[in-house]
């Protein structure tokens, strides 16, 4: 006998937007997201993780000073936006989200980041369900630097069913690898191995 988990989302995209914007009001270590129907919460970041996104973001104003690289920016994901992710980082080009409120369209989006955290769910939120949630919302590469193993994944082509990428490619720490077209950066990962523990 197979046993299906039960996929019904636990409440609505309006209802979480209310819980989150109390959260956020109410303190700043509580970081909520929506996906595959589900309310996560994202876990605080510590000092090597803030590094990285600090060295991507040098990277990025060294290579293309027309992109920003967005940090904690709110997204509308999944397949007719019914989730809501909180990427680490979001490589878009720079006013990508002037004028919105704290989800904003991931159609400028050419890149999103995540750094693991070492939560109990890293394994499930991070290596799983953002990479299939920031391909649903159409959004051309994924990069996802995977403190745990010592390695950099880029995916990239999304699927055109959403259902996640069709392509990735591994490297560890201290490889070159390409973040693929439209970002276009060749990335040295060497500096990355001062940020594990």
């Amino acid at each position: 006998m197979t046993v299906m988990a039960d996929r019904r989302p636990q409440m609505g995209v309006d209802e979480f937007e209310r819980i989150a914007a109390f959260a956020a009001a109410e303190t700043e270590t509580v970081r909520l997201e929506f996906i595959d129907g589900r309310v996560g919460v994202k876990g605080m970041p510590d000092g090597d993780h803030g590094e990285i996104l600090l060295w991507l973001q040098t990277v990025c104003m060294q290579h293309r000073p027309d992109l920003g690289l967005y940090v904690e920016q709110g997204l509308r994901v999944e397949r007719y936006r019914k989730g809501r992710a909180r990427p680490d980082g979001c490589f878009a080009p720079r006013g990508s989200f002037s004028g919105q409120g704290e989800w904003g369209d991931p159609s400028g989006v050419l890149m999103t980041v995540e750094v693991t955290s070492f939560d109990s769910d890293t394994d499930d939120r991070d290596r799983k369900e953002k990479p299939r949630a920031y391909a649903g919302a159409g959004i051309p590469a994924h990069l996802l630097v995977d403190r745990d193993a010592c390695t950099v994944t880029v995916y990239s082509d999304p699927r055109p069913d959403g259902d996640g990428y069709r392509e990735t490619h591994t490297v560890a720490f201290g490889m070159r690898v390409r973040l693929p077209d439209p970002v276009g950066i060749d990335l040295d990962t060497e500096e990355l191995k001062n940020y594990v523990r």
